[in-house]
């Protein structure tokens, strides 16, 4: 098939009017003028071939919104989701890889033997959706929430009379943490913050109820979420009011003390090997990552803390004597 030069530069403007965002080069280009008969035309005056300039386009090519890099961070942090089922992430990862070209495409082949591990609620979608519609028109919701027993599958909690319980919460906002999803939000039950997985949600209702305003709760401060704060707070997603805390590390963990806690702590009292760390979090969060990085960590402020880690520490001792 053979195409006129004029043809295809208006096939490609047309596309460009459509959207496509395809970019170009333009260079002015000097061509010889040229009588009837092909002839050069000679400048009578000066004797000198007569020249004129032509503007033409070249190197034509399609711009993607996304660069590869972007398109592999981007999958890459989807398969680490433990929660989305096997077949969802794929047909999420090659959405992804048809923002890129075929080579991209290639270079992700890897992605095709997901793990088995990928098993989760087949609703996932479904929720964020309609909690992304609740947020929205401020609210509340109802729902099943699941948890897994030793026959490994998902039952809905249930009462003590053995009903399936129904949770009523004010959404706020949903954020990713350790490869889980959460809904922050406020169990109606009380004036507290509670968070909840995403992908354990099941069965989940939008009311015509308006939910509560976020700075109405306890440990809001009287503010509205602010999401970075909160989630540099809750490193372990514990929902609990925050408080400063102080601790006694080695020097080699301030790398992971900045990691999970952020760049608002306070380094004291240096040593060679040890330095004091001031933290504000949940003692919850406090107290896991103590646990984790024992005997690295000591808790040092709150002393309520300090003491339910010495009983903690000897009740550990003893169930291993």
């Amino acid at each position: 098939m053979t195409a006129d030069r004029k043809a295809i530069r208006r096939n490609i403007l047309n596309l460009i009017d459509c959207g496509y965002h395809i970019e170009y080069t333009e260079k002015i280009r000097r061509m010889p003028v040229r009588n009837d008969k092909d002839e050069q035309i000679i400048d009578i005056e000066s004797g000198e071939p007569l020249f004129e300039e032509n503007c033409i386009w070249t190197d034509f090519y399609l711009k993607r919104d996304f660069t590869n890099g972007e398109l592999r961070l981007l999958i890459d942090h989807l398969l680490s989701l433990k929660h989305v089922p096997a077949r969802q992430c794929r047909d999420l990862i090659v959405k992804l890889e048809d923002l890129s070209n075929e080579n991209f495409k290639a270079h992700v082949s890897y992605a095709s033997g997901l793990p088995s591990g990928h098993k989760s609620n087949p609703q996932l979608f479904y929720n964020i959706e309609m909690l992304d519609d609740a947020i929205s028109r401020n609210r509340k919701i109802t729902f099943e929430y699941t948890e897994y027993r030793t026959d490994k599958k998902p039952h809905s909690r249930e009462r003590p009379d053995d009903t399936v319980r129904i949770y009523k919460v004010t959404p706020y906002q949903m954020a990713a943490k350790e490869g889980k999803y959460y809904l922050i939000c406020n169990y109606d039950k009380y004036n507290d913050i509670s968070n909840y997985r995403v992908d354990r949600i099941k069965n989940i209702c939008i009311t015509e109820e308006p939910g509560k305003p976020f700075e109405q709760l306890e440990w809001s401060g009287g503010r509205p979420l602010h999401l970075e704060q909160y989630m540099t707070e809750h490193v372990y997603m514990f929902a609990s009011e925050t408080s400063r805390a102080v601790l006694r590390i080695r020097k080699a963990l301030i790398s992971d003390v900045i990691d999970l806690f952020g760049d608002d702590v306070r380094f004291i009292d240096e040593t060679d090997d040890e330095v004091n760390v001031s933290v504000r979090a949940t003692e919850e969060a406090v107290e896991q990552f103590a646990k984790t990085y024992l005997p690295d960590v000591v808790v040092l402020e709150p002393k309520k803390l300090a003491e339910k880690m010495k009983k903690v520490l000897k009740d550990t001792l003893t169930k291993y004597k």
